[in-house]
């Protein structure tokens, strides 16, 4: 399986204490250089990025056509992190890519890409039993409660899709859309 990430969806792992689900869920997960530049050089996060260093399920993987690159950030207005990670996906034609932010999301839908989130993997994490319920709920409102967004409709939908999770009326295969 070829699991590619983006940023936000780590750095709010790794905010939650919740890094190790990526391992839990996948093994191994790629990113591109630009996502784990992002997620390494900024002195103000050095235990992040520590963290994100000694991660050995994380590794990095380059993109190889740059065109594509420049060309995806001037049409759509993503940063370096985003349109390498959905590149880096098309590319290897990844089974899915983590990512958080809507445009980025968009785009990688419209390409075709699978998609899922942070909200996705503790919905996958729940869906395994890795997580209780009240982890993952817990999990929520941490998120909420930081500097990540988190709409109150879309904790609604997690948790109704947690709900028929729990009465086994839908089975869960790593996409929130």
């Amino acid at each position: 399986m070829i699991i590619i990430s983006d940023t936000t969806p780590i750095i709010s792992l790794i905010k939650i204490n919740r890094l190790d689900l990526l391992e839990e869920l996948f093994g191994e997960v790629l990113i591109p250089d630009a996502v784990f530049r992002e997620l390494t050089t900024n002195v103000t996060f050095k235990e992040e990025a520590d963290i994100v260093k000694s991660s050995e399920f994380i590794k990095v993987s380059s993109i190889q056509n740059r065109k594509s690159l420049e060309i995806l950030q001037a049409a759509s207005g993503l940063d370096a992190g985003e349109s390498e990670a959905i590149i880096l996906a098309d590319e290897l034609k990844s089974d899915v890519l983590i990512i958080d932010e809507r445009r980025g999301r968009k785009v990688a839908q419209n390409l075709g890409i699978a998609i899922t989130g942070t909200i996705g993997i503790l919905i996958q994490a729940y869906h395994e039993k890795i997580l209780s319920e009240e982890e993952v709920k817990s999990c929520f409102e941490y998120l909420k409660n930081s500097s990540i967004r988190l709409s109150d409709t879309l904790i609604q939908e997690a948790l109704s899709i947690m709900q028929k999770i729990k009465n086994k009326q839908q089975d869960y295969l790593f996409r929130f859309d």
